[in-house]
């Protein structure tokens, strides 16, 4: 499933390729045919993302996408045959645009879209969100530490991928208790998930990785070297050579260094 920093970036990428003329907007699969009807002919004006959430204006209609585990939205190769799975298709006669397997497509009152992200914990990458809610959310939780940052509830954009990837480099054990965090703590993975969301935006892909455990730069790190425990079960630790493990927590598998984060 995309991470938040995929969906921030969609949203930038969006505006500044389709830009404010009429578009075409059209369903070819057929299962969004009424509201791809309503959409046609208007412009994009504004691109919004919170969490896993894209929120499109479209001069009075709103269309509301969640990518799920299965769903992609990008700009197709080429001049060939329209697949019919595309759920939605978006075009301004220089750019297309293809959205497959959403989880959520749909059009939303402007109401609605309040009643979604009200429900969402705050997202570390849109200006205003406020730490505080997280610590306190988290203060609140006796579920382990890796299973509540995958809770939208508390922190809105954070996957798998990050949360292992965040919890190796402040050294915490996944199966602490939420509640357990010191507010330091707390704070530290906020900051954390700042900056790395800000950079996954900037690079369109996750690298954890620091510079100085890399030795390159992170824009030039292959996908392989890029993260520091994810998938990486029977490597060794990057920083102590101790055997990274996977186990179960909060329903997914994590992955973590028992001599790091113990």
């Amino acid at each position: 499933m995309p991470e938040g920093h995929t969906i921030h970036r969609l949203a930038r990428d969006l505006a500044s390729t389709l830009g404010t003329e009429p578009l075409q907007v059209t369903s070819p699969q057929g299962r969004f045919a009424d509201g791809a009807a309503d959409l046609d002919g208007r412009s994009l004006v504004q691109a919004d993302a919170w969490g896993k959430h894209l929120f499109l204006d479209f001069d009075g209609p709103r269309l509301h996408v969640h990518l799920g585990l299965i769903g992609k939205f990008r700009r197709p190769r080429g001049d060939g045959p329209i697949p019919d799975s595309v759920r939605l298709r978006i075009e301004n006669g220089d750019t297309a645009w293809h959205l497959t397997g959403p989880q959520t497509c749909r059009l939303v009152e402007p109401g609605e879209v309040s009643e979604i992200t009200d429900k969402l914990g705050p997202d570390p990458l849109r200006r205003g969100a406020r730490p505080d809610r997280f610590v306190e959310a988290l203060a609140r939780r006796r579920a382990p530490i890796a299973a509540a940052l995958l809770d939208q509830n508390i922190i809105a954009g954070i996957g798998n991928v990050y949360r292992a990837e965040f919890l190796f480099i402040e050294g915490i054990d996944p199966v602490t208790p939420a509640a357990n965090l010191r507010p330091d703590q707390a704070l530290a993975l906020w900051d954390l998930a700042k900056a790395q969301l800000r950079q996954g935006v900037r690079l369109n892909r996750i690298v954890t990785v620091s510079a100085d455990d890399a030795g390159s730069p992170p824009g030039r790190l292959r996908r392989a070297d890029a993260l520091y425990v994810y998938k990486r079960e029977g490597r060794p630790c990057r920083r102590c050579a101790t055997e990274i493990t996977i186990g179960q927590v909060g329903g997914r598998s994590c992955w973590w260094c028992p001599s790091c984060q113990s």
